[in-house]
């Protein structure tokens, strides 16, 4: 089982930038793909961006130019650099992470953290 621990979010004005953090932990053997999603209240949940072992990346275009995504691979831990936020990026930011355990292979969701974007 991998359980997945996210921090980061809050209240931001328009024009700022916040920092996404999520950690992976338990008997991983390796993982393949990292990314982050968000829902936003009456919306369904949408790709935000994703990172590969080996630092491909792939941004949704609402996002690209502002965000950046990145992870440490020995902490198995992503971050989401969040720049030039606008009230449009607020939204509940979900972390994902695809690998494998010594129990083969899994797909772990976080908690969720809150990003509000507002004056």
């Amino acid at each position: 089982q991998v359980q997945l621990v996210e921090s980061g979010g809050g209240l931001v004005q328009p024009g700022g930038s916040l920092r996404l953090s999520c950690a992976a932990s338990g008997s991983i053997l390796s993982i393949n793909v990292m990314g982050w999603y968000r829902q936003a209240p009456g919306k369904e949940r949408e790709l935000v961006a994703t990172i590969t072992s080996g630092s491909s990346t792939n941004y949704a275009d609402s996002v690209k130019g502002r965000f950046i995504i990145s992870r440490d691979n020995v902490k198995n831990t992503v971050y989401l650099q969040s720049n030039s936020l606008k009230p449009e990026d607020t939204a509940v930011y979900y972390c994902n992470t695809k690998g494998y355990t010594i129990y083969g292979s899994f797909s772990s969701w976080g908690q969720g953290t809150q990003v509000t974007v507002s004056s």
